[in-house]
């Protein structure tokens, strides 16, 4: 499907963030998918994935959580408020800030947006769906889970890939056993013999086996609980 991009900017919690943009051609209206970085910020990897969402019917955008920022003090406040846990955090405005941005898009159903995230972008997703009612689904990859883990009882549906031989396998299946308990719908994968980032081409750890049924399961979930629903659905 053929597909055009741009960066945007936009305001944020506090200042103005950068995103990458990626949509179909066509009218729409197109689901939205908000793609939340790892540590290595928004680079190739990151907007390849946009792209790659919109060559199969989603709006993307990729936000910078970086933009104009120090990286290392970025990075301190992030793993802070993973340590501390709490769904509420430094990051989680911006991401709300996005998806404002990307519902009001005029070729885009604002009422189903989800999002997708990766390492610190993965435990970023778990946390931002215990408190926005917007997302209609998320996919984290190899992320950490908030505290206190019951309040993923508030999620959205949730699908989740994590490498076995990685710390976040075990946050994957608590996440799995707590969305059970919760009556969440989910779909939550641990992938044997793998490393964390497995899904990144261009990493040490990637695998691409693994990558391609994580793709393929993401799609199928997102198809179920976002793509296959307009907002006036009940």
């Amino acid at each position: 499907m053929p597909t055009t991009t741009q960066t945007v900017s936009f305001k944020g919690e506090r200042q103005r963030l950068r995103g990458y943009l990626a949509w179909p051609e066509g009218d729409g209206p197109f689901p939205g998918v908000v793609i939340i970085h790892e540590a290595f910020g928004l680079n190739e990897n990151i907007q390849g994935i946009a792209r790659r969402f919109a060559g199969v019917g989603y709006a993307a955008l990729a936000v910078d959580l970086f933009t104009g920022r120090s990286r290392a003090v970025c990075m301190a406040r992030f793993v802070g408020g993973m340590l501390r846990g709490a769904p509420e955090r430094f990051g989680i405005g911006d991401l709300k800030a996005a998806l404002g941005v990307l519902a009001e898009q005029p070729s885009i159903d604002g009422g189903r947006i989800g999002a997708i995230g990766f390492c610190m972008g993965g435990g970023f997703a778990v946390a931002w769906a215990c408190t926005d009612d917007r997302l209609r689904a998320i996919a984290p990859f190899y992320g950490v889970n908030p505290r206190p883990l019951g309040a993923v009882a508030r999620s959205c549906p949730v699908v989740g890939s994590y490498p076995e031989k990685d710390f976040t396998a075990r946050s994957g299946r608590k996440l799995d056993a707590e969305l059970g308990r919760s009556g969440v719908p989910r779909d939550i994968k641990v992938y044997d013999g793998t490393r964390h980032s497995f899904f990144n081409d261009g990493g040490r750890g990637y695998d691409p086996t693994a990558a391609e049924d994580a793709w393929l399961r993401t799609l199928a979930f997102f198809e179920e609980h976002l793509a296959g629903r307009t907002s006036a659905s009940p």
